[in-house]
């Protein structure tokens, strides 16, 4: 795990995780694939958890007053719950079954979005049965393979948020879901001494990361922002459906 590929991946895949902190989301879930090219993927998530964590706590920083507190509220319950689901089957469903589902889901919200399948105008409100549904998805996906972006981006975008709401919310509910996360990582032995080890080297560039995806939100065009989101949710998914298919 020390050589000079294993730590190329490791910077790219914290870098990664930083910028998703920094209010670039989807991007973090590129992690445990890039990882995934030098070292296992359940060792790659066990050891870039930490990393999240770290990169965490200086989002939280930079968005401390900007996110939506009813999203929060309605999502943070439902996937403590996803979660324990989580941890309670993980020895019981496939990885590759969550993958495929978690891309599909992606992939056809993302080519709706695309294609205008609904109304730009549209905005929905944030709904406490839809929002316990897919916050408890978005908990299960995180837990597996740190893949909870779809899921919640499923149900956030079309609450058209402001961008610094929409990054803010983001960046506090997913500081909160690898919180919990740490428990069951840490009972299922994946958060042993050598992973923290490379983590805590791993944590100074997600963090110079994350002060740079907080610099591109504020610079970038709200529209071309949301673009983004949208095709690197598509991109991802696709990534993830063919790790489905041909895993």
């Amino acid at each position: 795990m020390e050589g000079g590929l294993f730590w190329t991946v490791a910077v790219i895949a914290a870098s990664l995780v930083g910028l998703s902190k920094g209010g670039l989301p989807v991007v973090g879930m590129l992690g445990v694939p890039v990882l995934a090219l030098a070292i296992s993927p359940v060792t790659a998530a066990g050891l870039l958890l930490p990393v999240y964590v770290a990169s965490d706590m200086i989002g939280l920083i930079a968005y401390r007053r900007a996110f939506d507190r009813r999203v929060l509220a309605i999502l943070a319950p439902a996937a403590v719950l996803g979660i324990g689901l989580g941890w309670v089957t993980a020895a019981m469903v496939p990885e590759r079954l969550v993958t495929g589902i978690v891309g599909a889901i992606g992939v056809a919200f993302a080519v709706s979005l695309l294609l205008r399948l609904r109304p730009e105008g549209q905005v929905r409100h944030a709904r406490v049965g839809s929002g316990l549904f897919w916050g408890a998805l978005t908990g299960y996906t995180s837990f597996v393979s740190h893949a909870g972006a779809p899921p919640y981006q499923v149900y956030v975008l079309p609450l058209k948020l402001d961008k610094t709401t929409f990054a803010g919310t983001t960046t506090v509910f997913f500081a909160f879901v690898n919180a919990v996360k740490l428990v069951p990582y840490w009972a299922l032995g994946q958060l042993f001494p050598g992973n923290l080890k490379i983590a805590a080297v791993l944590a100074p560039p997600a963090i110079i990361a994350v002060l740079a995806g907080v610099w591109l939100v504020k610079v970038l065009p709200e529209v071309l922002f949301f673009r983004l989101v949208t095709w690197a949710l598509l991109a991802v998914s696709l990534k993830h459906l063919w790790s489905a298919v041909a895993g």
